[in-house]
């Protein structure tokens, strides 16, 4: 049964393996033949492809050929180009040096023709020179013998003549430098002198101050003579206590109704004279209501100097000062000098300062600050060591002023150089407000001794005959020996004159230097 079973089978897988292999054969057959049809395609096309490819080959070799023969031609022509161009530049250099060759060739021809001119020249000059030495020779010998006849004729060598005519020379420049010179400063000081005049009068008749020359007394009216008595107290003790509080001294005398207070400090007067009159008023006269009314006035008096030099920097237009320099300003009001109150001295120099510096287009503020601060160190002389120009410049640049305000402190008695025009308007202004009729006294004793300086300062120069004073010291007139000075030392004289008395004296306002010459001819009919 079982082969039965494997029969059957072993026969279906006979069929299956014969159809498969039939398959096979069929598919290797058509696959031969599809291979065989595809390698002849191949082959076709590869023969085209070579037969393309040589026919490009070609196409590019004959076309390479007839590039490079193309190149090879251009090359040539530029080639025969250059050739031609070095043969031309060869020939134009060829011929150039010919040109310089026959050039050099006249030259050395003309060389020559100059060389055998030259030497005739040379010739002729040798000839020449050695006629102009025998000539030469013939005039020395002819100046000497007529240089030998003038001495004989005039008396004198030649180092003698030429002396004197260098003296006279010299004289005559001398002179007519000097009339040069007085001539240029005369026309110099009449123009300085026309506008200088025309500005400090028109500044003076802006500003027509009032000074009185102050003193180092005031009186205190009094009620009655009885009042006198209450101020000297019982055995003296008001008085006392008066003057010591206050460092004055107060005078009794047979003047009715009137009390004296004398200082040379005008503060301290002034306390003294507010705190008398604060005690008249109130009646109560003893130490202890004398020390307070005196301390009382002291304060006040310190409150109003605040409010005077605020007043004072107002009216002069001068803002932004330190508050310490406007108690210093204030203080001015009891300061004098010659007599002059300090206060509206500097008011006045600010003032006028202001009005010159306007018309000549300058600083105007600087010009009234400087003015206004001047003097200020003039209120500290009682207290500390030094000029007031010291104690001025110091307190100045200690609170802060400028340079330029400072220089003007410095610079208006001429302590230092002046830095700015303004600085030349207050020493000026300084000027005119101390030579106001009335404005300053002098001491008799400094006043005789300052004219006496004046004409021994005249009279010490040579040639000066005599010397006046006049005008109160303001001019003086020097009379010299014409025959020692002429018209142009004159000048000079003066000049010299004004110079030593700026260095020597101190004055207010200026001097004037007037030098007199006069030549005087005198004969008697017999």
């Amino acid at each position: 049964m079982l082969q039965s079973l494997l029969l059957p089978m072993l026969a279906g897988v006979a069929a299956g393996l014969a159809a498969a292999l039939a398959f096979i054969l069929l598919y290797t057959r058509n696959q031969r033949r599809s291979a065989s049809g595809i390698l002849g395609v191949a082959r076709t096309e590869a023969e085209r492809l070579r037969a393309e490819g040589l026919r490009e080959a070609e196409t590019a070799k004959s076309d390479l050929l007839v590039t490079a023969k193309m190149e090879t031609l251009k090359l040539r022509e530029e080639l025969d180009r250059e050739i031609q161009r070095r043969r031309e530049e060869w020939e134009r250099l060829e011929r150039r040096a010919e040109e310089r060759s026959r050039s050099h060739d006249r030259k050395l021809e003309e060389v020559e023709a100059r060389e055998h001119t030259a030497a005739k020249r040379e010739e002729t000059l040798t000839q020449r020179e050695q006629d102009l030495r025998n000539r030469a020779g013939e005039a020395d010998r002819l100046a000497q013998e007529q240089r030998a006849k003038l001495e004989r004729i005039a008396g004198l060598t030649a180092d003698e003549a030429r002396r004197e005519i260098m003296q006279r020379i010299e004289d005559e420049a001398r002179g007519q430098a000097a009339a040069l010179v007085r001539e240029i400063k005369e026309q110099a000081r009449r123009t300085a002198e026309r506008d200088a005049r025309r500005i400090i009068s028109m500044a003076i008749q802006r500003l027509g101050a009032e000074h009185t020359a102050e003193s180092t007394v005031a009186a205190v009216a009094l009620p009655s003579d009885e009042m006198k008595g209450r101020i000297i107290g019982r055995e003296g003790r008001n008085i006392r206590a008066f003057e010591t509080a206050t460092g004055v001294d107060v005078i009794i005398d047979d003047t009715p109704d009137t009390v004296i207070i004398s200082c040379f400090d005008p503060i301290r007067r002034e306390v003294a004279r507010r705190s008398l009159e604060a005690l008249i008023a109130d009646g109560r006269i003893h130490p202890g209501r004398i020390e307070e009314i005196v301390v009382k006035a002291q304060r006040e008096l310190e409150a109003q100097l605040v409010e005077l030099g605020e007043q004072a920097a107002y009216d002069t237009g001068v803002h932004g000062v330190h508050p310490e320099l406007i108690k210093l300003i204030g203080r001015m009001r009891y300061r004098t000098s010659y007599g002059q109150n300090i206060l509206d001295h500097s008011k006045e120099v600010a003032w006028l300062a202001g009005m010159m510096a306007a018309e000549l287009h300058l600083d105007v503020a600087l010009a009234k600050r400087g003015g206004l601060l001047h003097d200020i160190g003039k209120v500290l002389t009682h207290d500390t060591e030094g000029t007031h120009v010291e104690l001025g410049v110091d307190v100045a640049r200690k609170y802060g002023e400028s340079a330029a305000v400072i220089n003007c402190i410095q610079a208006h008695h001429d302590d230092v150089a002046h830095e700015t025009a303004e600085s030349v308007l207050v020493q000026a202004a300084d000027a005119i407000s101390g030579s106001r009729p009335g404005a300053r006294r002098e001491a008799f004793e400094s006043y005789v001794k300052r004219l006496t300086r004046l004409e021994e300062i005249a009279n010490g120069f040579a040639g000066v005959e005599k010397s006046n004073v006049i005008q109160a010291g303001r001019e003086i007139r020097v009379v010299v020996t014409p025959d020692r000075i002429d018209d142009g030392a004159a000048a000079q004289l003066s000049e010299s004159i004004a110079r030593k008395i700026e260095s020597e004296l101190q004055y207010p306002g200026q001097i004037k230097v007037v030098v007199i010459r006069e030549t005087r001819a005198v004969d008697f009919a017999r």
